[in-house]
């Protein structure tokens, strides 16, 4: 079987702080969300913008990082895959949310109005 592809890469700024909590196993998972604008000219000249909202989810070492260094406003780079989850509420109506699953983050905040953050964090080589 041919493997596929899924990689998401994205630039934007945190939509809320982070939230973390642990699985019942103790494994860390933060959520955020990150607004995504972009902008073009119409045809006749008229400028416009929309902006896309994603769902991040990182997990273990890259949870603690986003949790304790992203701020609500936090402009990031956040690289993972898109994952969609279904579970159905107490009144039995199915839900379904799309999510990326981060793998890789990178500040891209300035620092006392310096250069962009240095910090890189890659969940599978742990730095």
């Amino acid at each position: 079987m041919a493997r596929g592809l899924n990689k998401v890469m994205i630039i934007g700024n945190l939509g809320r702080d982070p939230e973390m909590r642990y699985t019942p196993s103790g494994k860390p998972v933060t959520s955020f969300s990150v607004a995504v604008s972009r902008g073009w000219v119409t045809s006749n000249g008229e400028r416009r913008e929309a902006t896309e909202w994603f769902n991040i989810v990182a997990w273990g070492n890259l949870a603690e990082v986003c949790n304790q260094y992203l701020r609500k406003g936090s402009r990031v780079y956040i690289e993972g895959r898109l994952q969609t989850r279904s579970w159905d509420d107490a009144e039995g109506q199915r839900h379904s949310r799309t999510e990326v699953v981060a793998n890789e983050m990178v500040m891209l905040d300035s620092r006392f109005g310096g250069e962009p953050e240095d910090m890189n964090f890659d969940e599978e080589l742990g730095f």
